[in-house]
């Protein structure tokens, strides 16, 4: 109790309040780390599934797509694709793939730094940091969609127009009809978009009632957490 009285912005407050708010700097913590892991966790499982039926494959060919990874029928959908020009599935992302681990490993780290150090301004590159994985994965998978439809090889047995595969619902490619859902890893990684968004509602929150509000600038110079975190500057 004395410690807390003698700390001039939190002397009219009550100490379940001090409390409280010590609390909440820890939960924004916790939730970073919490996004971190979620986002470690879909390395392991899979994202996205595609499905291809057609009149000789009644019961659908697999094509199983993770971060590290493609798997399902891979073998038999491009022996497919060999007659109409179209490269195989597992030449896509190779380099993605290969730096898939680094890249997520990274991207946690990256949300835990930016929720301790960055000043209130700055706060919302939590969130935007923890949307460009999702919406990285999609964009990358459309851009490989598309180049694989659209690079067909002239020399190939059949001739056909030129296609983009769906990324979401169902298409269609010459007779196979096609369906394509989301799975697990992405649900884990928008799942850590969430806990992003949540932890800089109560950031912001805190930021808006900390005694160092006025000298806020890029960098949170007490780390949310600090012993000093929420006291004004001392004065020189």
């Amino acid at each position: 109790m004395d410690k807390v009285s003698e700390d001039k912005p939190h002397r009219s407050l009550p100490l379940v309040s001090v409390e409280r708010r010590i609390k909440e700097r820890w939960i924004v913590v916790l939730l970073a780390v919490a996004a971190a892991a979620l986002y470690a966790f879909s390395l392991t499982v899979p994202w996205w599934h595609f499905t291809l039926f057609a009149p000789q494959y009644p019961k659908g060919l697999n094509l199983v797509i993770s971060l590290t990874g493609i798997s399902g029928d891979v073998h038999e959908v491009n022996m497919l694709n060999h007659y109409i020009g179209m490269g195989h599935i597992d030449d896509a992302a190779i380099f993605e793939r290969q730096m898939a681990a680094y890249g997520v490993g990274a991207l946690g780290v990256g949300a835990i730094l930016v929720a301790l150090a960055v000043g209130k301004k700055l706060s919302p590159l939590m969130v935007l940091l923890g949307l460009s994985f999702p919406v990285g994965f999609l964009a990358d998978s459309v851009y490989w969609l598309y180049r694989f439809g659209h690079d067909l090889d002239p020399k190939a047995p059949l001739r056909m127009k030129v296609f983009t595969p769906q990324m979401f619902g169902e298409g269609v490619i010459g007779q196979f009809r096609t369906i394509a859902t989301p799975e697990l890893g992405f649900f884990l990684a928008l799942a850590g978009v969430v806990c992003l968004g949540v932890a800089l509602v109560l950031r912001r929150r805190i930021c808006g009632s900390c005694g160092r509000a006025p000298q806020c600038r890029a960098v949170c110079t007490s780390l949310l957490i600090g012993p000093r975190a929420g006291l004004p500057k001392a004065a020189p």
